[in-house]
């Protein structure tokens, strides 16, 4: 099965070059967005993963229910205190947060912020639920701004991800980033726009962040990827009518009916 890439910048690439060999795999997405486009799980879940899905903003979470049935998808904010917290919505974009000052500067800059109470729960409080027994293979975060209080509630001394993904400014001024080199882990990849970080006990894994995706990864952009050159409408119209017929086609050869006239075909010509 080819290798379909949704993620923004082959994140998705990289983490499978990683943990494919891996079974039964299983993320904890946190920021999850939009279930496909730019996805960093999509592919996985292609492939028979599932994990756990955290996105407050009511749109994304219905997509999420919708199309990640296998998944658990959990509508709430993870945070370092459990309860309720005003959160700052940018409509049909990722760039929500919880972080008041990154939605300040948001909002200056005249987007369309918007703000409501959303629940918030500890990512240790979700393991405990929904991972307790079972190995997380990785754990994205991508919540602008808000990374440090998310890593504050999780507790790496009893969930210990194998990777760790987390969005990171271009700068690299934040202050998080002792939190998770604290517990265990070691900052293996900076891409431009995501930190990677490995356990410890894993880090025989290293060599699968040292070079950057490349055709020996066998992967395909997914359909209407940014870095995807766009095809010609008429072009991309008549692919689409040659997929629905090849879909028709395999149906009715999948079907009794066609399985029946193929075998009195058979018996005549053998008469």
């Amino acid at each position: 099965m080819t290798f379909i890439s949704y993620a923004e910048n082959f994140e998705d690439v990289r983490l499978w070059r990683a943990l494919k060999h891996c079974e039964n795999g299983f993320y904890i997405d946190v920021g999850a967005n939009d279930p496909i486009q730019d996805s960093v799980t999509q592919s996985f879940y292609d492939h028979g993963w599932q994990g756990i899905n955290i996105e407050p903003v009511q749109d994304f979470y219905d997509a999420l229910s919708q199309h990640r049935p296998r998944d658990i998808n959990l509508q709430c904010v993870a945070t370092d205190q459990p309860g309720e917290l005003t959160f700052y919505s940018i409509p049909d974009t990722g760039l929500s947060t919880a972080a008041p000052a990154v939605a300040q500067a948001r909002k200056d800059l005249g987007m369309d912020v918007r703000t409501l109470t959303v629940s918030a729960r500890t990512l240790t409080s979700i393991c405990e639920e929904h991972a307790a027994d079972r190995p997380i293979h990785f754990l994205k975060i991508d919540v602008e701004g808000h990374e440090e209080t998310v890593l504050r509630g999780m507790d790496f001394s009893r969930f210990r991800p194998i990777i760790i993904l987390i969005e990171t400014p271009w700068e690299r001024d934040h202050t998080w980033e002792h939190l998770v080199t604290d517990a265990g882990y070691q900052n293996v990849l900076f891409d431009g726009l995501n930190s990677y970080f490995l356990a410890n006990e894993h880090l025989s894994l290293k060599p699968a962040f040292d070079i950057p995706p490349c055709n020996l990864d066998g992967f395909r952009l997914c359909k209407g990827h940014k870095l995807a050159h766009p095809l010609n409408t008429d072009l991309e119209t008549a692919l689409q009518r040659a997929e629905h017929a090849e879909a028709q086609l395999h149906a009715l050869q999948s079907s009794r009916a066609w399985r029946t006239v193929q075998k009195l075909r058979n018996l005549l010509r053998r008469a």
